[in-house]
């Protein structure tokens, strides 16, 4: 979107702001006391298994739910109490497009513009927002004859509609094929560059390729807040290595399980020459390569290659929802049965 439009007024040094939030429903927690900030202009990956929270935080951030406890603010505004302010500030896309299917996609945008009060030019406004999301050839259109990806970006360019700081999309890209999946991605990026970016999902791909920053919630707890780069250290319990070693693979195996700071080693089918491949994993906070190499070099086998086995988002992710579900269900355990009417915020 056009900069110059999108020039704001400035604010709080937080798009959004999540302190002590807490939704209920009887006795489920649907979110547990969790916080978190966005600063201006991030692109984060708000990233959980289904029924993790995802979709109510989002929610109430967006002023669809109320709390039961805690605050949420969108540059500086509450959304409780201030949530006209707060809405004015949101293009939400949630994770079904509210389309309504008898309108042309002109008449659809159309009318976003009027139910936002949008004050820019009109036509200029909605040329560019089609222009962005790519969907200027089907404008004239009814929306219920558009293929599913078509109808996807419609949604998108609705949350466009009046050029708001703050985009928040939930499961954006659900039901799509792969290359709509793609143009949807290339677009979300796009949008990071003049907008703060929300986007809810559980397809981890989603997260490695659009977004800078990765919070993980899991069963109503935030159980990971980190720079992208950074997610791994936080799961990580061990090093593991590809090492390819010359010499008989009983024997070799049997040496590199009884060393000291060994935790795991497993021989692969693959061979390079005759080298056998063997994945050695270590206990945490041990180096095992130096010992490794002089224990080798010892019984006369020659080590022809050692690497580092770098674990994915995906490998990250299960281990810390795995972590937190243990953690969980001794909170579960412990936590005492509090009455709904003591904590519940105006608006339930």
């Amino acid at each position: 979107m056009d900069k110059e439009q999108n020039a704001r007024v400035d604010g709080a040094e937080y798009m959004i702001e999540v302190d002590g939030l807490v939704k209920r429903y009887g006795q489920k927690y649907a979110v547990d006391d969790i916080s978190f900030r966005v600063k201006r202009g991030e692109v984060v990956g708000f990233l959980g298994p289904n029924g993790a929270g995802k979709s109510t935080t989002i929610n109430v951030i967006t002023g669809f739910l109320s709390s039961t406890a805690g605050t949420v603010r969108v540059d500086g505004h509450d959304v409780l109490e201030e949530p006209t302010a707060a809405k004015r500030l949101i293009g939400y896309l949630p994770e079904q497009p509210p389309l309504y299917v008898d309108m042309t996609v002109d008449e659809y945008l159309n009318f976003a513009y009027e139910l936002k009060g949008c004050e820019y030019n009109r036509k200029k406004h909605l040329d560019e927002v089609c222009s962005v999301t790519k969907i200027a050839d089907v404008r004239g259109r009814l929306i219920k004859n558009l293929s599913k990806g078509y109808r996807q970006r419609v949604g998108i360019a609705q949350a466009l509609v009046g050029n708001p700081p703050l985009i928040i999309l939930d499961e954006p890209t659900v039901g799509l094929d792969p290359k709509q999946i793609i143009e949807v991605r290339s677009l979300i990026r796009a949008l990071g560059e003049n907008h703060t970016v929300l986007l809810s999902t559980h397809i981890l791909s989603e997260v490695q390729t659009v977004c800078d920053r990765i919070v993980i919630i899991n069963k109503g707890k935030i159980i990971a807040d980190e720079k992208k780069e950074d997610i791994v250290r936080v799961a990580e319990d061990g090093r593991a290595y590809t090492a390819k070693i010359c010499g008989p693979s009983r024997e070799v195996t049997a040496m590199l399980r009884s060393r000291s700071g060994v935790r795991r080693v497993e021989r692969t089918a693959e061979r390079d020459g005759d080298a056998h491949v063997y994945v050695i994993e270590s206990d945490p906070g041990v180096d095992i390569r130096k010992t490794l190499f002089f224990a080798l070099a010892q019984n006369n086998w020659p080590l022809v290659g050692l690497e580092p086995v770098g674990e994915n988002l995906e490998d990250v992710f299960i281990k810390l929802v795995d972590r937190s579900d243990v953690k969980k269900q001794g909170r579960e355990r412990r936590r005492p049965v509090i009455d709904n009417s003591d904590i519940e915020r105006k608006g339930e």
